[in-house]
């Protein structure tokens, strides 16, 4: 009995991988014929913001070019991964496409984890680029050590799992075009992912709290500056919450169907 279930375990096991791979590769094709525009869409408006706030910073220090190329780090993964992401899944979603996924053999589980895995494709490479053409621009040296890797992983998950519960939830394209630009805003200009936290006002501290974005942009600018610390640690075991709630979330909000 128990190998016949060993066997079974098995057969299930693989089928699942089979099944979120078509998925993956059917996301992918998204990205695949239209990758240059989604390099330069996330690319141009961080980098832009970078170098407006650098000729408006009087003699920055290097500690204050660090801080504002991880801030555009976490615009790039913001405009990506939360903003187009919600655009487009909700896009998909009027458009009759879900009606297409629910009469394949899949579970909702299979659909969610395929469209974080393209958010994710989506958003990692112009975070990559920034960094690179950021530190080449203002000749400033990161502190590079094994930890970034997950910190920038679960940044990048931590977010963008706002844009796909955004994108699922959504009643129609216009209000979650709205809301997905009203969030954006929030949680760019009025978090500390380009200011400190000390320099917003009592209240927003209190509801930056509750964003991703703020624990995100904290721990890669520690990462960047000094490596791993403590606050990276809480940082980080945040995200992780983020990261897991946003996917509980998304799978109750999937819903095959439109009502017209």
């Amino acid at each position: 009995m128990n190998s016949i279930a060993g066997v079974r375990y098995r057969k299930d096991f693989r089928q699942s991988w089979v099944k979120l791979w078509i998925l993956f590769r059917i996301q992918f094709s998204f990205i695949r014929d239209r990758w240059m525009m989604v390099i330069i869409m996330a690319t141009m408006f961080p980098l832009t913001t970078l170098m407006f706030m650098n000729f408006f910073t009087v003699d920055p220090t290097p500690e204050m070019l660090v801080k504002l190329i991880a801030g555009n780090m976490i615009f790039a993964i913001i405009i990506m991964g939360m903003n187009m992401m919600a655009q487009d899944i909700s896009w998909q979603k009027h458009q009759g496409h879900f009606v297409f996924y629910a009469s394949l053999p899949i579970s909702k589980f299979h659909f969610v984890i395929a469209n974080l895995l393209r958010a994710f494709l989506s958003t990692f490479p112009s975070v990559i680029i920034l960094a690179a053409l950021g530190r080449t621009a203002f000749g400033v040296e990161f502190h590079y050590s094994w930890g970034l890797v997950p910190v920038l992983m679960l940044s990048i998950l931590s977010i963008i799992g706002i844009g796909v519960m955004l994108g699922f939830w959504s009643p129609n394209h216009q209000l979650l075009n709205m809301a997905s630009q009203f969030l954006m805003n929030i949680v760019s200009f009025l978090t500390p992912v380009f200011i400190e936290m000390h320099q917003l006002p009592v209240i927003m501290r209190w509801i930056s709290y509750l964003l991703p974005t703020t624990y995100a942009a904290q721990a890669l600018k520690d990462m960047l500056l000094v490596g791993w610390t403590e606050a990276v640690t809480v940082s980080v075991a945040v995200m992780s919450g983020f990261a897991v709630l946003s996917i509980f979330l998304i799978y109750k909000l999937i819903h095959w169907r439109v009502d017209s």
